[in-house]
């Protein structure tokens, strides 16, 4: 048997080793990211200078703790979860809307 992929529209975003996309993923997420003051800031910016050492972060997806490389495409599925997807399959998968 042979079967063909719903249609279904989702959103996404890339993310990229700067701390930009960082805050653009995390709140994406659901995790704002306060940077009302100068501790705040400080924590953000060794946060995200860790995170671009190690060349990923980490995503909670309905199946545990993913790794996200940098390059890779934060997926928000059908049902609100989330998931890294390489660019490769990514672009293969989806068209933009």
């Amino acid at each position: 048997m042979k079967y063909r992929k719903k249609p279904v529209e989702i959103e996404a975003i890339r993310l990229l080793p700067n701390q930009k996309s960082i805050r653009e993923v995390l709140n994406f997420k659901g995790e704002p990211v306060v940077t009302k003051c100068n501790t705040a800031i400080d924590a953000f910016e060794s946060y995200c200078n860790y995170r671009i050492d190690d060349g990923f972060i980490n995503i909670d997806t309905l199946e545990g703790v993913m790794k996200a490389n940098f390059g890779d495409y934060i997926i928000k599925g059908v049902k609100g979860e989330f998931y890294p997807c390489k660019p490769g399959i990514f672009e293969l998968t989806y068209d933009k809307v």
